[in-house]
Formats: structure tokens, C-alpha cells, sequence
């Protein structure tokens, strides 16, 4: 006897497998795969902003809430009380420029710092480029940037302060801040999905960062047989190339800039690739 077995027609195909593995060796960096996620970029980025002035009193005035009281403080005490030397500047202008591009990089810092921890349930459960998670971090801090740049173009108009033809360099400026921010920001964020002791030491290295930066007064008060040597800090380079760019300084960041752009190159391109190289194991650690 034969038994009757049911005809299929049209057998539905089977869909192909896809295997993610990680990379051997060296990680290359993915530049690509990077662009053909920007959408999801777009996304973390404005969720980054929406969140962090979400049931707010103030929202948006925090931006320049926090730049403009430490402008305060460091004229009181630094300008009026140490007579910290300006460079011939007005000592709140002075300041409150430097602190721009300072609160940038900081914020930017601390935030890619944190971003995989932050994001623990996103990364265990789908794939996507996951330095998308600390880019996205800091884009969010030049929403705030562009607020609190603001007052300093008021500022600079009522002590009747021009800038001169240095501030096409201005772009250039707010790159390396972004660049240090998230070169260094990479190096911690993968570190610490490992170790936590990453968060804890972060706000004092903010602390001890700023003080080894030019913010609250010059480097020029830095010998100069020491100032190119003082670069190796690349937010010092940064600092004074903003002030340059845009107060009217006659002389520019010099042996001291050109320092600070290599150190940002070195650290911005090490982060990528060691990031890149621990990324495997994010998933597993997180």
C-alpha cells in the first residue's frame, strides 16, 4: 500500500543566514558601516538632548547657567582677588571663552564615558556599530555649545571686542575639542565596561584636567622653554586657539598649538582602534 503524502507547491525558500563575528587581529575602523547606520546616529543624538532636559524647570538655560556663574566666580576670585593677568582682555570675556570650548570637551568627556554603561540594554540585545553610542554622546553637547555661544557674541559686543580675520580657524577649533573629547572618551568608555572604578575617577580627572588647562588664565604665564612641552595637554592648545581665533590676539597658539593637534591626533586615532579591538566583548561584559 502506498501512503498518500500532500503535494506542497511553491515551497517557500529559506531565508539567508547571517553570522556576526568579530573581527581578527586588527578591527578595522568601519567607516562605512558607520554611514549606513547615520539614521540610528540621528536618533541617539536627539534622544541624548530631549533627555537631559527632560521635567526641567529651566530646560534649555542650563547651558548657560553653568558656563556663565563659573565666568563669575573665576572673575571674582582669579581676576579681582589673585590678579590673574587677561592678556590685555576684559577678565570676563577672557574666561568665558575659554570655558566654552572647556564645558564642551568636559561634557563630551563625561558623557562617551559613561555612554555603554548608560546603554547596557541596547547593546545586549540588537547589533548596530556600537561607537555610535559614545558619537552620539557628544553631538548632543553642541546643542548647548551653540546656546552659550550666545552670550559670548553679547559679550564681546558690549566691551566692544571685534574678532579679526582668525576666526575662519573657529570650526577647526571646535573640532579638536570634539576630537580630544571623543579620543579619550573611547579609551574610557571600553575601559570601563571592565572596570567601574572608570566612573569614580572621572569627575576628578575633569577637575585636575581643568586646572592643567589655560581657562583661568593664560599661557603665557607658562615659561617659555616649557609652553610646547605644556601642548602635550591637547586641551591647551584648543583653549588658546578658541581665545585666538575669536578675542583678537595678536599672536597665535604657536610651538604650543602644534603640540596639542598631534596629541589629539594620537589620542583620537588610538581611541578608535582600541575600542574597535575590545568591542567584542562588550556585550558579554556590560
Amino acid at each position: 500500500m502506498s501512503s498518500l503524502q500532500p503535494e506542497v507547491k511553491n515551497p517557500v525558500p529559506a531565508l539567508p543566514t547571517f553570522f556576526i563575528r568579530p573581527e581578527q587581529g586588527i578591527a578595522p575602523l568601519g567607516l562605512k558601516e558607520l554611514w549606513d547606520y547615520r539614521e540610528l546616529l540621528y536618533f541617539l543624538t536627539w534622544r541624548d538632548i530631549k533627555v537631559r532636559y527632560k521635567q526641567t524647570v529651566l530646560g534649555a538655560a542650563w547651558a548657560i547657567i553653568q558656563p556663565f556663574f563659573m565666568m563669575v566666580v573665576f572673575s571674582l576670585f582669579f581676576g579681582r582677588l589673585a590678579h590673574v593677568p587677561s592678556d590685555g582682555l576684559p577678565y570676563p570675556v577672557f574666561a568665558y571663552c575659554a570655558l566654552l570650548p572647556w564645558q564642551l570637551f568636559a561634557h563630551a568627556l563625561g558623557e562617551s564615558s559613561n555612554s555603554l554603561v548608560a546603554n547596557e540594554r541596547l547593546i545586549t540585545k540588537v547589533y548596530f556599530p556600537r561607537l555610535l553610542v559614545p558619537i552620539s554622546s557628544v553631538l548632543g553637547g553642541l546643542v548647548d555649545f551653540a546656546i552659550a555661544f550666545v552670550i559670548l557674541l553679547l559679550m564681546m559686543a558690549w566691551y566692544g571686542i571685534r574678532p579679526s580675520w582668525a576666526i575662519v580657524a573657529l570650526p577647526g577649533f571646535i573640532l579638536l575639542a570634539i576630537a580630544s573629547a571623543l579620543g579619550t572618551g573611547l579609551w574610557l568608555s571600553a575601559l570601563n565596561v571592565r572596570y567601574r572604578d572608570v566612573r569614580y575617577t572621572l569627575t576628578f580627572l575633569i577637575q585636575l584636567w581643568l586646572l592643567a588647562t589655560p581657562v583661568a588664565y593664560p599661557s603665557s604665564m607658562i615659561p617659555e622653554r616649557w609652553r610646547a612641552l605644556y601642548g602635550l595637554n591637547p586641551m591647551a592648545g584648543v583653549v588658546e586657539g578658541f581665545r585666538w581665533a575669536l578675542l583678537g590676539k595678536s599672536e597665535g597658539p604657536g610651538a604650543l598649538l602644534a603640540v596639542s593637534v598631534v596629541m589629539v591626533i594620537l589620542v583620537f586615532i588610538g581611541g578608535l582602534f582600541y575600542f574597535r579591538r575590545m568591542e567584542a566583548e562588550f556585550a558579554d561584559v556590560v
